[in-house]
């Protein structure tokens, strides 16, 4: 008997009994749009988060002071002043894989205008801090480098701070507020971005001249942080190897000494992150998985009713010439058939139920092709291993007893 004939006995074997091919291929069903769901979630969610990191800056990579032991205390980064305007210039002028640099000097504080007060943050920073950070400017301008040189009061605020000391809508560019009673002017807006994926407000900042907060509001010669940015992804690594050798340079770090600085880059937080998310879609998708194994357990043993049922066909197939291999065949098929139906239902809830989420939840997701790819394979073989045995028990009757089963 050719392919052909076989499958259209299994498609018969299985209209034959409805209810009992869909509850068996139910386990089937399941597993496959779980596991088609959770991988489009789980690969939305990392895509998102790419994004999320790559909105905070370009190719962005982050010196900070780093942790040390002073007095048998370990002291935290945020309190060392290891980082020094010096350090910014020689990484502009000696690290060819950095487009742009900025140092950052942070002061918390309240901004005042009139009668209205909100606190926020006073950023100082570079030139180039708007192009490291994807900042744009709405309407004004950005500072300049003469206005570093001379420590001008002149400042660029977010839209949380225009909103809470001026009003939504109000274009503040001209006016002057204080912030920790120094006047400063505002000399442009930006554009609004949101939060970042730490949930902070990306608005809600006040950006002048970092030798303006040094000078004028914190009174000190260091800096908190150095941001600068790759001339591209793939120059990530080699710009912070340069960045370290000129810093160990700089701050006279003998080999074998531990750096006083940390480096971190864009590519290591979407990694930490993705790797999270990897984590999760693993677990998630692994307990979905349980259900096609359940599914295939179901099949065999569904299988095994039906040459138990069918036992008197095998024997009439068999004494009118019919081949051991062709019974195999035909039982196979059917198990596979139980199993491909299966994993096409399962897909197309799998892919329907990964865009309700995302229309009902409103979280991202990202239907992968390998992912249907690899349930029509799993599929197959699941139906191959789980109807092999039944199939094989049902080739080897002998076709004389089979004729005498009641």
């Amino acid at each position: 008997m050719n392919i052909r004939n076989l499958i259209k006995v299994a498609f018969f074997a299985l209209r034959r009994n409805k209810f009992r091919a869909i509850l068996t291929m139910l386990g089937i069903i399941i597993g496959v749009a779980s596991v088609i769901t959770m991988l489009a979630i789980g690969e939305g969610s990392k895509k998102s988060i790419q994004d999320q990191i790559s909105s905070m800056g370009s190719n962005m990579i982050m010196i900070m002071p780093a942790s040390q032991q002073m007095g048998g205390v370990q002291q935290g980064g945020s309190n060392m002043e290891s980082l020094e305007v010096a350090d910014y210039l020689a990484i502009k002028e000696k690290c060819p894989s950095v487009i742009y640099a900025s140092p950052e000097v942070r002061a918390s504080g309240q901004s005042v205008y009139g009668n209205e007060n909100w606190p926020t943050t006073f950023f100082g920073v570079g030139a180039d801090y708007l192009a490291i950070k994807k900042f744009e400017i709405e309407s004004g301008r950005m500072f300049t480098e003469h206005d570093i040189d001379v420590a001008a009061k002149v400042v660029v605020v977010g839209q949380t701070v225009v909103e809470n000391l001026f009003g939504k809508g109000f274009d503040p560019v001209g006016q002057t507020i204080r912030f920790r009673s120094i006047p400063v002017k505002i000399i442009g807006v930006l554009t609004e971005k949101g939060e970042n994926t730490f949930g902070q407000d990306q608005d809600d900042v006040i950006i002048g001249p970092y030798t303006t907060v040094q000078k004028r509001v914190l009174a000190i010669t260091h800096i908190n942080m150095i941001f600068t940015s790759a001339k591209s992804e793939a120059l990530s690594a080699q710009a912070s190897n340069e960045i370290t050798t000129v810093l160990r340079e700089s701050h006279k770090i003998q080999d074998g000494e531990d750096d006083d600085f940390q480096i971190r880059t864009q590519a290591e937080l979407v990694k930490t992150f993705s790797s999270i998310s990897n984590i999760l879609t693993l677990l998630l998708s692994a307990i979905a998985g349980i259900s096609l194994l359940v599914g295939g357990i179901g099949i065999m043993n569904i299988m095994y009713v039906s040459v138990t049922e069918r036992t008197r066909e095998i024997g009439l197939r068999m004494s009118i010439g019919g081949r051991g291999v062709d019974i195999l065949m035909q039982f196979l098929i059917e198990s596979i058939l139980l199993s491909l139906l299966g994993g096409v239902i399962g897909i197309i809830l799998g892919v329907g139920g990964a865009f309700v989420v995302s229309s009902v939840a409103g979280w991202p997701v990202a239907i992968m092709p390998t992912a249907v790819i690899l349930s029509f394979l799993v599929c197959t073989v699941i139906g191959v291993f789980f109807g092999w045995y039944p199939a094989r028990k049902a080739a080897g009757l002998n076709p004389i007893d089979a004729l005498r089963y009641e």
